[in-house]
């Protein structure tokens, strides 16, 4: 019973690995999937098919593999029973389409921020959703928000070493905890080259009931479209009404009524 009870682990783990195999894009041959998820290329081959009869996969007339269609079913299914999401996803279209630039939705997920959605305005096209994404929390201003209820003692255990991305990139935990400390006095974050240069963000957290930051909402552009010197108010204010209307809907009442600064929330 036991080895059967491990055969039938190792089975779903294996076929775990070979769909997250397709993390990008891009279709993928049986020899692209097997080194990816490190599997041989008979048993990545017999896996494919499996998934191939149940629509998890589809393969072309090149014999290149993708995700399947049955796969689109379960993320929506997934994204719709997300209580942020169905809290957040249409406060935050009507933010793109009010400030004409990218507006996003992210949790957090494996000490990363993790997007459950983003919607461009006509000031901020993009070529491929982010959702379902993950980002590093240090280099952007979800990730800031994100951040605010975890101690300095937390942040240098579980994030370490900050990677460097750009020569903007804050890559000292000391530096890190003055950027949060702005950020919970003023209510909001800001990401400049940060993470990518020519892109700029403005960033509010999200609260639910019990206080805690479960959530975050921003807007973001290119540098010259956003323009923080001249509008960082104005989409600060966009960015935390935006926030706090996901907040309420999600049961917060106010911070001066939890009393302390919440911790990190784990969606």
């Amino acid at each position: 019973m036991a080895g059967e009870q491990q055969a039938t682990n190792q089975s779903v783990e294996r076929a775990a690995a070979v769909l997250a195999a397709f993390s990008d894009t891009r279709a993928l041959r049986v020899a692209d999937v097997a080194n990816r998820a490190g599997l041989g290329q008979s048993t990545t081959s017999r896996m494919l098919a499996t998934l191939e009869a149940l629509a998890y996969v589809e393969r072309d007339a090149a014999g290149t593999y993708r995700l399947g269609a049955a796969l689109i079913e379960l993320s929506a299914a997934a994204l719709n029973q997300h209580p942020v999401f169905r809290a957040g996803r249409q406060p935050v279209q009507d933010l793109a389409g009010r400030t004409g630039l990218g507006a996003n939705l992210s949790v957090l997920r494996d000490w990363s921020v993790f997007y459950l959605a983003n919607f461009e305005g006509p000031d901020a096209p993009r070529a491929a959703t982010l959702a379902g994404r993950h980002n590093p929390l240090h280099a952007t201003g979800m990730g800031k928000c994100l951040l605010l209820g975890s101690t300095p003692e937390q942040r240098r255990d579980l994030l370490g070493e900050l990677q460097s991305f750009t020569r903007h990139t804050i890559t000292g935990h000391d530096a890190l905890d003055d950027d949060l400390d702005r950020t919970r006095e003023r209510g909001y974050a800001t990401e400049i080259e940060e993470l990518a240069f020519g892109r700029a963000c403005v960033a509010a957290p999200v609260h639910d009931a019990d206080g805690l930051v479960v959530a975050a909402v921003s807007i973001s552009g290119s540098l010259s479209v956003i323009d923080l010197a001249r509008r960082e108010r104005e989409l600060s204010v966009q960015a935390i009404e935006t926030a706090d209307a996901i907040s309420v809907t999600l049961g917060y009442t106010s911070l001066a009524e939890v009393g302390t600064v919440p911790p990190v929330g784990r969606s």
